[in-house]
């Protein structure tokens, strides 16, 4: 988690997935990203997960997230 001017920011890369693989969810403050690749056979041939705890003077209901061109996804939360 860094500051970024009046938010926080989580980085992660997740290019080698394709963006319905991808699920991001927020519960007590913290963050969690989950990444599944499938192939065609149906076996999991990649898998991706991170968790991190938000700082506590963040605001929960501002937390948003948007994935770059490059495959960056990018977590946003706004400081109080």
């Amino acid at each position: 988690v860094r500051v970024q001017g009046d938010s926080y920011q989580v980085v992660a890369d997740v290019s080698q997935f394709d963006p319905p693989d991808i699920v991001v969810t927020t519960s007590n403050g913290h963050v969690a990203i989950w990444a599944e690749k499938v192939a065609e056979d149906g076996t999991v041939c990649d898998t991706f997960t991170h968790q991190c705890q938000l700082p506590e003077d963040m605001d929960p209901l501002s937390v948003s997230c948007a994935l770059t061109d490059a495959g960056t996804l990018v977590i946003t939360a706004r400081r109080r």
